[in-house]
């Protein structure tokens, strides 16, 4: 992590984290210099990761609170299921957005076809934090197919909103703040400028690399801009890269373990409940669960 130049407020490296079961991920946000950017508290990459034949993802059953979970998927399939029932396999290109809002517990496992075969996996998982008043909120799940979401197709550069509105499209997943995410391929020399209408953003790339601000921006980087600036990015070579952003929220959010709240005592009583039980089951996934670390 590095501060930067004129446009770019600072970078971000991921730093390596174990998932178990053989599969680590790449963790951008949150760090000591920038807890979130806008409602975006949380950012994991992981992949790309082929196991081997007869092994897969097993996320077992695990709660949330105050925040919304966002899947999103390059490669591989991932079943996700809930404690409201919900039971959804998800495809790349395809959105998971599931709203904690007051408790939900969920697993994310391979199917069994992605298991015989050997599990491939290359995506995104990211949170965002809720406004004050929808942290108590009722808990809900949507998914939308890839063919669902807004494309915008130039000759250099193809643009999906994944969620949120960014260059005149509007995502239909529903979100709770204004916010924007957008998955940007780029052609060899592309530029793709990131949205102006949204006072907190950042670029990750995901493959291959860009120059942004004079400063070269590897795979696995983040930048982070200063709010009303230009802010662009090239790709010499080609590259692909999410931006994200959106407002600020109403005042600051504390985070802990799989938790997020505007009250630090929300969340002891979080802990407590998930310690104790007191957690609503995952229909077709009640044997096993996340110990409270």
């Amino acid at each position: 992590m590095s501060g930067a130049g004129d446009t770019i407020e600072l970078t971000i490296s991921g730093r390596a984290r174990s998932l178990g079961g053989g599969i680590e991920v790449r963790r951008l946000l949150p760090v000591a210099a920038r807890r979130m950017v806008g409602p975006l508290i949380f950012f994991d990459h992981f992949g790309p990761l082929q196991l081997p034949p007869g092994q897969g993802m097993d996320v077992r059953p695990h709660p949330h609170i105050g925040l919304c979970t966002v899947t999103y998927l390059f490669e591989g399939a991932i079943v996700h299921r809930d404690s409201l029932g919900s039971l959804q396999t998800i495809a790349p290109g395809d959105v998971n957005w599931m709203n904690a809002g007051r408790g939900i517990v969920h697993s994310e496992r391979s199917g069994p076809d992605e298991r015989a075969r050997g599990a491939r996996m290359h995506g995104l998982q990211l949170w965002m934090a809720l406004p004050t008043a929808d942290e108590d909120g009722a808990p809900w799940f949507q998914h939308h197919p890839a063919a669902a979401l807004p494309a915008l197709e130039g000759d250099d550069v193809t643009l999906r909103v994944i969620a949120g509105s960014a260059y005149g499209q509007t995502a239909p997943v529903r979100v709770s703040s204004p916010m924007f995410y957008v998955d940007a391929s780029l052609r060899p020399g592309a530029v793709v400028t990131l949205p102006d209408d949204h006072p907190a953003r950042a670029l990750y790339v995901v493959e291959g690399s860009v120059v942004s601000d004079g400063i070269s921006l590897p795979a696995g980087q983040m930048a982070v801009y200063r709010p009303d600036v230009l802010a662009s990015a090239q790709a010499p070579d080609g590259a692909r890269v999410v931006l994200v952003g959106g407002a600020p929220l109403d005042g600051q959010r504390h985070i802990d373990w799989n938790f997020v709240s505007s009250q630090p005592e929300r969340i002891d009583r979080a802990r407590r409940d998930w310690k104790e039980g007191r957690f609503p089951k995952v229909p077709g996934d009640e044997s096993e669960f996340i110990p409270l670390p």
